[in-house]
């Protein structure tokens, strides 16, 4: 059978520095292949290539064994390949059905044709999507929806998932992996990239594993495991390491951080616990459980009912922060979860971005940037936290998903402070990355300061924690110490 795409010796360079180097790949028609590895491994690179995102600097590809060039995504369209990108690429300020046609309209547009036309195709896909709302007010699973029928309108033979289920919930990702098994029994051929190794072997019928830019292995699924994954990866095994149970546990330091019946609206219903110094607390809770909003409470970032809202001490002293900038100078750092739209400035440096950092701390006592302190302060924290980047101005948007989670972490472990927040710190993240993103928060408890981890993956919380909390409905319902209990008691705590 003759590939519907191919790959020869494919090579990119930056600056003389290769993203890829001499990648052999091949798709057969009808098949779901997943493509594994590392951030920085030059999975996103290879797959611009056949998106006519990227142009290759060197080897050649095949679209049904004719040899093609893209010169931009427009062209790789027309051939029938199309790429639907972690970040979306829909027009936020247009409707559904006007994203859904841009580039297919015709010479004279009727508005109510294109919605009645929209909605027919939104129906056979079976997307529960209105034509006529704006883009901007849809939710992450819903933008992939438009994403995917824009695809299927072009006749697109190919599709190209980038990090598909990143940022969708539990029942999102369900129907998604429906919808790729409905794609793949209408002859469309499907390449996704996914740091989720469980969804990899559960989903594809061949995976590829990239190492530094260079192809590693390619196999049936069948031959997989994820230990085989992991070491093709990182070529060493980290499997057995990387999600086991703590074994030993720190003991509680001084009470950091003491919440007591704090509310926010329907979210965070008068709850109350502590957290202390030199443990990592972590928190666990389903999606919509309020663990995110608590802490957002904490840190200023959403604000607590006005009357009957509680109480939040933070080092002996009552506080009520009803924006970040007075928090992140009192001693407490909030790591977002979703970085990319909270986490760093995408067009700055990764040195600028790590000065803004302090200059956040620093605001109202200086005024003017030193362009000699940002160059020595980035390259500190660059070494510090071992971030990678092909050129030493890359701009944070240009990095792999775990290096630019390094430069959100280092944005706030330079204002110095005394409890640090991390939410959901390994998402989108490889597992090379897990492992040092682990190091990084291990070594700030064993260092005396007080950490939070909310996760909704378990294995991690059990790894990390000294101390469990679960939230349930708004509240914090149950805590654990992290030498006893089992998963199944935390997850029977936070559903029933």
């Amino acid at each position: 059978m003759t590939p519907i795409l191919e790959l020869q010796q494919a090579t990119k360079r930056y600056g003389g520095v290769p993203a890829i180097d001499s990648v052999d790949f091949t798709l057969m028609p009808g098949e779901i292949h997943a493509l594994c590895g590392e951030n920085g491994a030059g999975k996103s690179t290879l797959t611009k290539v056949m998106a006519g995102v990227v142009e290759l600097s060197g080897g050649e590809m095949r679209i049904d064994g004719k040899k093609v060039l893209f010169r931009n995504p427009v062209e790789a369209l027309s051939a029938g390949v199309a790429m639907v990108f972690q970040e979306t690429s829909l027009v936020p300020t247009m409707t559904v059905g006007q994203n859904l046609f841009l580039g297919k309209e015709k010479f004279v547009n009727r508005l109510r044709a294109v919605y009645i036309a929209a909605q027919q195709l939104l129906q056979s896909l079976n997307f529960n999507v209105d034509p006529t709302h704006m883009v901007a007010n849809l939710g992450a699973a819903q933008k992939q929806m438009v994403e995917i029928a824009r695809a299927v309108l072009h006749d697109a033979r190919v599709i190209i998932f980038d990090e598909p289920t990143a940022t969708l919930t539990p029942e999102e990702k369900k129907y998604f992996f429906d919808l790729m098994s409905n794609l793949k029994a209408r002859g469309v051929s499907i390449i996704f990239i996914s740091h989720a190794l469980e969804e990899a072997l559960e989903l594809s019928d061949r995976i590829t594993v990239m190492r530094d830019g260079k192809h590693i292995v390619t196999d049936d699924t069948a031959n997989f495991d994820r230990d085989r994954i992991v070491r093709a990866m990182v070529g060493r095994d980290l499997t057995s390491t990387l999600y086991g149970q703590k074994t030993t546990l720190r003991p509680a330091g001084k009470r950091v951080l003491s919440v007591q019946n704090l509310r926010m609206g329907t979210m965070v219903r008068n709850t109350s616990f502590s957290v202390f110094a030199g443990q990592i607390t972590g928190v666990f809770g389903l999606i919509g459980s309020g663990r995110t909003e608590t802490f957002k409470v904490v840190a200023g970032v959403l604000k607590r009912d006005y009357t009957h809202g509680g109480k939040v001490v933070f080092k002996d002293q009552a506080v009520r922060y009803r924006v970040p900038v007075p928090a992140m100078a009192g001693g407490i750092a909030y790591i977002t979860e979703d970085r990319k739209v909270d986490g760093f400035f995408e067009t700055m440096t990764i040195s600028r971005n790590i000065y803004m950092g302090l200059l956040a701390k620093l605001r109202g006592k200086r005024q003017f940037m030193s362009r000699s302190q940002e160059k020595s302060v980035g390259a500190n924290w660059k070494e510090k936290l071992n971030v990678r980047a092909v050129t030493e101005n890359a701009h944070v948007i240009e990095l792999s998903g775990g290096n630019q989670q390094k430069v959100v972490i280092a944005k706030s472990l330079i204002q110095e402070p005394e409890l640090v927040i991390f939410d959901e710190p390994t998402r989108g993240v490889d597992v090379g990355a897990v492992a040092e993103i682990h190091d990084i928060i291990r070594g700030l408890a064993d260092q005396g300061l007080a950490v939070v981890v909310i996760s909704s993956y378990l294995p991690e919380v059990m790894m990390l924690s000294d101390r469990i909390l679960v939230s349930r409905q708004g509240r914090i319902v149950e805590e654990f110490t992290n030498s006893d209990v089992t998963e199944e008691e935390i997850m029977y705590a936070s559903i029933h």
